[in-house]
């Protein structure tokens, strides 16, 4: 699929098809994150708050195996 960037303002925009965007479960509120490997851009789906809900769950285990220890070490 070839696509052209649109003028948006001072910025250029790339307009992704309806199709793409269900297949990768994207919508307009999907935060996307946008990297490049010097050639080509990469753009996904930001999965951050996957990972703030496994921070969380790590945290509250540690919490509850070692949560007195803790404690005391920060007195």
């Amino acid at each position: 699929m070839v696509k052209k960037l649109i003028k948006h303002g001072n910025s250029s925009a790339l307009i992704i098809d309806k199709p793409i965007l269900d297949l990768l479960k994207i919508n307009d509120n999907t935060p996307l994150e946008i990297n490049t490997d010097g050639k080509s851009l990469i753009i996904s789906p930001q999965l951050e708050e996957q990972s703030e809900e496994k921070i969380k769950a790590s945290l509250d285990k540690i919490n509850k195996k070692f949560g007195k220890t803790l404690s005391k070490l920060a007195k």
